[in-house]
């Protein structure tokens, strides 16, 4: 366990890395990515940092199993009083309870390990006096003695979005340098309460899965057993509540099972049905029925050669399992990118047909259609340049609006032909508010500057007062949209500012109209890549990963 500051520094650039990875899509195997990360994190952040840092800290041993397994009856057998809430209602332990001796209380009072969670503790002496005689035992007087529920109290747990909340407990019964921890359950039907199970077990030195005689062949007690052997961490089992008539049978067919699944050499505790598993009377199981485990669990603690190897056995399954771990994650991270690029694409070709569309009909007069092309033919006799410029801007919008709600079909439709597409990014459509209002805003504004485009140019004129400022934004409106429906238009032009005032005004305006359609399209393009970009799905995610990964296996090979 001696570690060098730069393995510290490693590890703690990998957490790092490890935290900033997001898998936000719903591809293949993104689903296990986000668990493994917050698991991964979780042992980084409460189990492995911590520990090198402070190697001879106590030993944190995290008592875990299924609802109704007698985890709390547990804890408070060992601990020698009741410091966990126990009873039939399930889920019972909603707050996780640590519980030291008195000399310890430093270790856990700061955020050395489960950083996360707020500590919790009421001083004793409010309520000792009351307690003393209701058949809990006695507290003591240690001012660092802890207020732990019971049956008629409420658990504090936190708000349900908050932080989670860990209460501390401290008991002169358990000996100085080990540290029970009691989680809720691992397979409860409140999610919040399984995901602090699965965090706790990550800050474990030692983890003591608890089982009973008629669950013990259940997967999810399985599923943790496999990976402790694993991550080769230093492993207890507990089979609890096993009848007595039935004790043989039972622990034979559990170490069967252990046998078959690698476990072999995992040290196996068995507990009897007795009254006090179901919460009768004080809800501490005799002395006896514990004092194996309780012995084993002691001589960790206090014998150097046997906690040592314990912590380093964990630590070392911990730092080899990242080599499997962590490449696993950059391949998921990269699965992300690939496929945001994918989405990405199908935007991007989408909006660029649609651009060459508009051009094409543009450039084909198409934009001089319907009431615009009738105003067209009664100016100026019946219609005027202001109503004939309200027509053609009505007309550009509407072909834009089209162009952009095919553009957004033609995406949904290349995301759904895509086989990880369809089910990755499903925001609820591509199209977005407010886009028929926007467009007109735009083409409005091209309006306005292709009529200050005109102004301009007329005062460069010699005679600027021989030409009717309205009349020739008509003209040069109609020669831009009216293709070859608009010729004489071109040729009045012309007539009116002289041929080359005209190809100058003509350019110009071609500009500032292909600058407005560029902006409507690239604007509305832009709007349907934000939520992907806010992904924030990139490849340095997966290059970060591996070269941190790299480093801390170079500090490894050099210590």
């Amino acid at each position: 366990m001696d570690v060098r500051p730069q393995m510290l520094e490693a590890l703690s650039a990998l957490r790092d890395r490890v935290a900033a990875a997001r898998f936000p899509l719903a591809l293949p195997g993104a689903a296990r990515a986000r668990r493994d990360r917050a698991e991964l994190l979780a042992q980084l952040e409460d189990y492995l940092i911590p520990r090198l840092h402070a190697p001879d800290a106590p030993l944190v041993t995290v008592i875990g199993g299924s609802t109704g397994a007698g985890k709390s009856t547990l804890v408070n057998s060992l601990a020698g009083r009741q410091v966990s809430a126990a009873g039939v209602l399930r889920p019972t332990t909603r707050t996780p309870v640590l519980v030291c001796h008195p000399d310890d209380h430093h270790w856990f009072a700061g955020q050395r390990v489960l950083p996360g969670f707020t500590r919790v503790w009421t001083p004793v002496h409010a309520t000792m006096g009351a307690r003393e005689g209701k058949g809990h035992g006695g507290r003591g007087h240690d001012p660092y003695d802890t207020y732990a529920p019971y049956d008629d109290e409420p658990v504090p747990s936190g708000p349900p979005n908050g932080p989670p909340s860990l209460r501390i407990e401290t008991v002169n019964s358990l000996p100085p340098g080990l540290a029970l921890l009691d989680a809720p359950d691992i397979d409860s039907l409140v999610s919040r309460n399984r995901e602090l199970a699965a965090e706790l077990i990550c800050a474990a030195d030692i983890w003591v899965m608890v089982t009973t005689a008629t669950r013990y062949a259940d997967a999810v007690p399985w599923h943790l057993l496999r990976t402790a052997k694993e991550y080769d961490v230093t492993l207890v089992t507990v089979l609890d509540r096993v009848p007595h008539q039935v004790v043989a049978d039972v622990s034979r067919q559990y170490g069967a099972l252990l046998d078959k699944a690698g476990l072999e050499d995992v040290p196996r505790f068995t507990i009897p049905e007795l009254p006090e598993s179901t919460g009768a009377g004080s809800g501490l199981l005799p002395g006896s029925a514990v004092a194996p485990l309780r012995e084993w669990l002691v001589r960790h603690a206090q014998d150097s050669g046997a906690r040592s190897a314990a912590v380093a056995r964990t630590a070392r399954g911990v730092l080899a399992s990242l080599n499997v771990r962590l490449p696993a994650l950059a391949g998921a991270a990269a699965a992300q990118h690939a496929a945001a690029l994918r989405l990405a694409h199908c935007v991007e070709e989408a909006y660029a047909e649609a651009g060459d569309r508009v051009r094409r009909d543009v450039a084909d007069g198409s934009v001089l259609a319907g009431n615009a092309l009738t105003r067209w033919r009664g100016y100026p006799q019946d219609s005027g340049a202001a109503e004939f410029l309200d027509a053609l801007a009505d007309s550009l919008a509407a072909l834009l609006c089209c162009a952009v709600a095919g553009a957004d079909e033609r995406t949904e439709q290349a995301w759904h032909s895509d086989r990880m597409g369809a089910n990755a990014y499903q925001p609820g459509s591509t199209r977005t508010e407010g886009a028929a209002a926007r467009i007109g805003v735009a083409v409005r504004r091209w309006r306005r500057c292709l009529e200050e485009l005109v102004d301009e140019e007329i005062r460069t004129l010699e005679r600027p007062a021989n030409v009717d400022a309205d009349r020739t934004a008509v003209l040069l409106a109609a020669a831009l949209l009216g293709a070859d429906r608009c010729r004489s238009a071109g040729e009045n032009l012309a007539a009116a500012l002289g041929a080359h005032g005209a190809v100058r005004l003509r350019d110009r305006g071609g500009e500032l109209l292909a600058e407005c359609l560029d902006e409507v399209l690239k604007g509305e393009r832009d709007r349907r890549l934000a939520p992907l970009d806010a992904l924030d799905v990139t490849p340095e995610q997966q290059a970060a990963l591996i070269a941190a990964l790299s480093v801390l296996q170079k500090e490894e090979v050099r210590r």
